[in-house]
């Protein structure tokens, strides 16, 4: 069986990857652009900014986790050459990422009701209320999205997700732009406005997406079986047991980096708007990994419906070697940069100083963070989710989350220790889904040699 060389295989991932990482990038410089623009509105709406992001995002990445169900399914098909059975998975996964992205809203808004008995300030509520509402309607169109970026990227197209991704973001910037300041004749929104753009962006995604996918001759092959056979239980569930353990990797993670937020709100407008400004530099980072990490796991996924193991695990070691490097040359970037990229966002004194202390401890983490991002990626490859999740949630919420507050309260080290806490997890996670990797794949080699 072909056994592909190291460089053949960081090719192949690269082209897979660079798309992903483009459009994931680009998401995030629509929310630097955003934070950039109300920063320039005062501490009290960006820490509103900041609030809202963080709840938001809690459930957001729940919503994107299962709709992350469908991929593996459909790389591993394609690599097994089944194009019936890939049409199947994509009707029951559009079923089953509307209905999560209406009740993921239901969920936001719930939690929007009490955002004042979380210890925030008074004021950063009042403001980061009508935006939360506003930019939590946005998941329906984001999971009708995701569902179809999600189908082509496991059929190895990410071009087209990524130019889609690249119109919207720049309607996106645009518009916000356009209804924070009351320009290009459009009305003073402010922070509502961001919140409206937002929406508005995510639904054109939406709609494009959808419309290249079902219109373009690439898939015609795999829509075969959507046409004729529809909703299927086994299938959707085959489809949940992936993508509900996904979304709880997810929901472990950056619910500990949203707990850690309001942990930085209690301590004042001040902290939590220099989180939400070092927080938007690592997360340009952190999506740029998740790029090479979501290429791994097709790689991976097809390596193993093709039955080639040894290919999976080199599949598996080239994406840990790409994210290595590529987020030890951003951890440089970042540290270079670390008194200049928070004026960016606003020059208020105190706010730039406790930003540039954290951007020290985000340059540190930054191997961990992608180092773990890859090894979700290929375990989910493999199939392998629910040891992942228990490991997140032993990372974060067994030891990082208690430390964060141990540190950031009980020792009085503020915002250094939170995020020296939230460093910890991060490692902690990293090494685990390492050591989880080595063992699962060794073990098909071995067992396939028997």
């Amino acid at each position: 069986m072909l056994l592909e060389s190291k460089k053949e295989h960081f090719k192949k991932t690269f082209l897979l990857a660079y798309p992903v990482i483009i459009s994931q990038v680009g998401h995030v410089i629509v929310n630097i652009t955003d934070s950039v623009l109300i920063g320039h509105l005062g501490p009290i709406k960006l820490a509103a900014c900041s609030l809202g992001i963080s709840v938001f995002a809690v459930l957001m990445v729940f919503g994107i986790g299962i709709a992350y169900g469908l991929t593996p399914h459909i790389s591993r098909e394609f690599g097994a050459n089944n194009k019936d059975a890939c049409g199947k998975y994509l009707v029951n996964s559009l079923l089953i990422n509307i209905i999560a992205g209406v009740f993921v809203f239901l969920g936001i808004y719930g939690l929007s009701t009490q955002l004042s008995n979380f210890g925030q300030a008074p004021e950063v509520v009042k403001e980061a209320l009508p935006f939360l509402r506003i930019i939590g309607f946005s998941m329906v169109p984001l999971m009708l999205f995701l569902t179809f970026k999600q189908f082509a990227e496991g059929l190895n197209f990410t071009r087209q997700a990524m130019i889609i991704t690249l119109i919207a973001d720049g309607f996106n910037i645009f518009l916000t732009y356009g209804l924070i300041n009351g320009a290009f004749g459009l009305p003073r929104l402010e922070l509502e406005g961001a919140g409206i753009a937002n929406l508005i962006s995510r639904s054109l995604m939406a709609i494009l997406m959808m419309t290249y996918v079902l219109r373009s001759k690439n898939f015609k092959p795999y829509l075969h079986q959507a046409k004729s056979k529809f909703i299927e239980w086994k299938t959707s569930m085959e489809i949940i047991n992936y993508g509900i353990p996904t979304a709880f990797q997810y929901l472990f993670e950056v619910g500990a980096f949203a707990l850690a937020a309001l942990m930085m709100g209690m301590l004042g407008p001040n902290f939590q708007s220099a989180h939400q400004i070092a927080i938007s530099i690592a997360s340009a980072t952190y999506m740029a990994a998740s790029g090479i990490g979501a290429a791994t796991s097709v790689r991976v996924g097809n390596a193993l419906g093709e039955g080639n193991f040894k290919q999976l695990k080199r599949a598996g070691n080239v994406g840990y070697l790409m994210v290595l490097m590529f987020m030890g040359l951003m951890a440089i970037i970042m540290i270079l940069g670390r008194t200049i990229f928070p004026l960016f966002f606003m020059s208020h004194p105190e706010v730039v100083e406790i930003a540039t202390g954290l951007m020290i401890i985000a340059a540190f983490f930054q191997l961990s963070d992608g180092t773990q991002v890859v090894g979700l990626g290929a375990l989910r490859g493999m199939g392998d989710v629910k040891i992942p999740t228990l490991v997140t949630f032993i990372a974060y919420w067994v030891i990082s989350i208690p430390l964060a507050y141990y540190l950031g309260f009980e020792l009085k080290m503020g915002g250094i220790g939170i995020w020296i806490a939230l460093s910890l997890g991060l490692t902690l996670s990293a090494i685990m889904l390492f050591w989880r990797f080595k063992k699962l794949s060794k073990a098909l080699i071995i067992n396939k040699n028997n």
